[in-house]
């Protein structure tokens, strides 16, 4: 009998030497080929992986298997980002889902599947429960046709056609692309270049190293791109996970600049640019610094908790232009209802070439007008039943003071947060796998 499945905010992720096997991959496919097949016979479903060692053979399989329930299946002819797969299903309209195979963010020794709906989102806490319910104890033995198709170079040209190619042009930046060994590599470098940005990638190519590279884009792991700015001279380094969902970026002076910066800027750029929308929705772990810089650019602030999930849940009503988390996810709706890394980069890229301002300056002068905020975030690994004591504990908690400061709010939301008068707060959350309490 195979493990008890679960997915979580983004997907299913299961260690190499461990819960991640055929069998269970199998499982996942046949739940999802058996969902998307209700009232869907014929339907397209589109298939990725990203550039880990064995994802395209996990990825073929999957598609084997979603074959055989009457789906037209599509493969990448390549590892792909997920945003990739996420675009692709959101503009064709034959298409009900995808599957995505991808470590993301995790060590190289992990593995996942991600799923994405017929809108290209994420999808809703609804279809997980009702996908986990089809999840069989043993793995399915039947295989069907799948074909294999180029999913990068549509979206690559519509990623692209997003920006001011020739502001950007006439900018002449020089830029430091580190994919650490993710789906992202050559892709995003190769947009770059061909919007006229002189590119210079590291940790791409050689996946034997993959190992060395923790794929998550915040310190220390930024640490390589910030030497790489400073050697090369460059105006900005830019950053993407494992599969391109998220992304952070590096100043010319070799500083890390991350999400809580970047989406603030973004938001305040993309309203200036004309974005249509006065909403932007944000998990409550989001730094008050996007807050600041949304509320100064006439946006309406909506908190949610913890996960994508939720924040894709606002945009498919249309109560938003755009989501943005603390963990480096960035969202357009008019673009997709899925955080990309990429679009926030060539975004990002487009406000430093238009403005003709570095990104240092960009956030010296938001902090001017907004206050300066200081962002932290710690994790701390936990055993699974310390965790569960966690769950059990917060919701009831209610201090009446912190460290000798009284709170003026508490949320049970999401683990603990606490509101202050100032406008700081802290959060206490176990993460749902029980792995570690941040």
């Amino acid at each position: 009998m195979g493990a008890m499945i679960q997915f979580g905010s983004d997907g299913w992720r299961a260690r190499r030497d461990g819960d991640f096997t055929e069998e269970n991959v199998v499982r996942i496919a046949s739940a999802a080929g058996r969902l998307w097949a209700r009232g869907n016979s014929g339907a397209m479903v589109y298939v990725a992986y990203d550039a880990r060692e064995g994802a395209e053979r996990y990825a073929r399989l999957a598609a084997a298997t979603l074959g055989a329930y009457g789906l037209v299946v599509k493969l990448s002819e390549s590892y792909a980002p997920t945003p990739a797969l996420a675009w692709t299903v959101a503009r064709d309209a034959r298409a009900c889902g995808g599957l995505m195979i991808t470590g993301s963010h995790y060590p190289d020794d992990y593995m996942g599947v991600k799923l994405r709906v017929a809108d290209g989102g994420i999808g809703t806490r609804g279809f997980y429960d009702e996908l986990e319910e089809l999840i069989e104890p043993d793995a399915d033995q039947e295989r069907g046709p799948y074909d294999v198709v180029d999913l990068t170079t549509p979206y690559f040209d519509a990623l692209i056609g997003m920006v001011d190619g020739e502001a950007i042009a006439a900018a002449k930046l020089r830029v430091v692309y580190d994919p650490m060994f993710g789906a992202g590599q050559q892709l995003l470098a190769n947009a770059l270049r061909a919007l006229g940005v002189l590119v210079e990638e590291i940790h791409a190519g050689d996946t034997g190293h993959a190992y060395e590279v923790h794929p998550e884009p915040i310190e220390p792991w930024v640490d390589d791109c910030e030497r790489a700015v400073l050697a090369a001279g460059a105006q900005c380094g830019v950053l993407t996970d494992g599969d391109a969902g998220t992304f952070a970026m590096v100043d010319e002076h070799g500083r890390y600049v991350g999400p809580q910066r970047l989406n603030g800027l973004l938001i305040a750029y993309l309203v200036e640019k004309g974005e249509d929308g006065d909403r932007v929705i944000v998990d409550q772990a989001t730094s008050q610094f996007v807050h600041a810089m949304a509320t100064a650019s006439g946006c309406q602030v909506v908190s949610r908790p913890i996960g994508y999930i939720h924040i894709y849940e606002e945009l498919r009503r249309g109560r938003a232009f755009a989501g943005v988390e603390e963990a480096g996810g960035f969202g357009l709706y008019t673009w997709m209802p899925d955080r990309d890394g990429m679009l926030g980069a060539v975004l990002a890229i487009e406000m430093m070439a238009k403005t003709g301002r570095s990104l240092s300056s960009l956030v010296d002068e938001a902090e001017h007008a907004c206050g300066t905020y200081v962002y932290a975030r710690r994790d701390i690994r936990v055993g699974g039943a310390v965790s569960e004591v966690l769950r059990a504990v917060l919701p009831g908690l209610n201090p009446p003071q912190v460290a000798g400061r009284v709170p003026v709010s508490v949320s049970h939301m999401d683990g603990l947060r606490l509101l202050f008068a100032d406008g700081s707060w802290l959060l206490v959350r176990p993460r749902p796998d029980g792995s570690s309490v941040r």
